[in-house]
């Protein structure tokens, strides 16, 4: 059940092995480079759903070592961040936020790249559950601590640049290769306009499928999944395909690698530092309109 809406959740309230985080975080898009992030622990603090607990995006779920923004949280950390909030293995964690949806398939990507099993998202977010008149506390429960262990059976999903590269390489007709998705907007995509980051374009052979064009910008909903389908086509993508992720910094693409998954295909990477790293080397071909 990768997503949940807001009468389930207030129905399983009470439900200890339910565990809710609001992982809201907001990006602003910068000319050149990286988002500038603002925590969203500020508004968690005024409000959140009942039982929930805060996650950021740059404090709690990217890598403290990292090369690049946004960089995945190594199993380590994950666990020892899941042990400090209380979470057990089998304990089905429901992600919401009062941002935008990219940085909740941000956080649902942390969940699962780590192993987690049990991880849904809340459509709608935070407005969905206050538009159905469900209150909000304003107190930080302080849960035990738990022995949380990173689950190791899960094929990895977070993919390097090196097979990036390998995808570019046609060794032969009958190789199988990845399809590979842009995830930013189109004009980003082209190299006409929005931010960049170091140049413009788009790496070769990608089709873009920009993650805001899935859900609705207002409502913060996911479109109906026969839309979202229609979209993958629409953008000569074939969703039971295998695919390469890709956008800035590892952010929008979590949304569209999330929609392949509500397609009922899971046999997908994220390129997880994105143009970020590629676009900082100097043996890395990038193309516009």
């Amino acid at each position: 059940m990768l997503l949940v809406e807001a009468n389930w959740l207030a129905s399983h309230l009470k439900d200890p092995s339910v565990r809710i985080f609001d992982c809201t975080t907001h990006m602003h898009a910068q000319p050149v480079g990286p988002s500038r992030i603002v925590s969203g622990r500020p508004e968690f603090e005024v409000g959140h759903i009942e039982g929930a607990q805060h996650l950021d995006m740059v404090e709690d779920l990217s890598s403290p070592n990292s090369t690049y923004a946004f960089e995945m949280l190594d199993a380590a950390s994950f666990q020892s961040l899941m042990r400090k909030h209380g979470v057990k293995n089998d304990d089905h964690v429901v992600l919401y936020g009062r941002s935008a949806l990219t940085t909740i398939t941000r956080a649902w990507l942390v969940f699962y790249a780590n192993g987690h099993k049990k991880i849904s998202i809340l459509n709608g977010g935070l407005n969905s559950w206050l538009e159905l008149g469900y209150p909000l506390s304003t107190i930080i429960e302080d849960n035990p601590t738990s022995q949380y262990t990173v689950a190791t059976d899960r094929p990895p999903v977070i993919a390097g640049i090196d097979t990036v590269k390998a995808g570019l390489i046609q060794t032969d007709s009958t190789t199988q290769h990845h399809q590979l998705v842009n995830a930013l907007s189109p004009e980003q995509y082209r190299g006409t306009g929005g931010a960049h980051y170091g140049r413009v374009g788009r790496i070769p052979t990608s089709l873009n499928l920009p993650a805001r064009e899935l859900f609705d910008l207002k409502t913060q909903r996911f479109k109906p999944i026969d839309d979202i389908r229609q979209r993958w086509t629409d953008a000569g993508l074939d969703p039971d395909k295998k695919t390469i992720h890709y956008c800035g910094g590892g952010i929008a693409a979590s949304t569209t690698a999330f929609t392949q998954a509500l397609l009922g295909q899971n046999d997908w990477v994220v390129y997880d530092r994105s143009l970020l790293e590629w676009c900082d080397q100097s043996d890395t071909p990038m193309v516009t309109d």
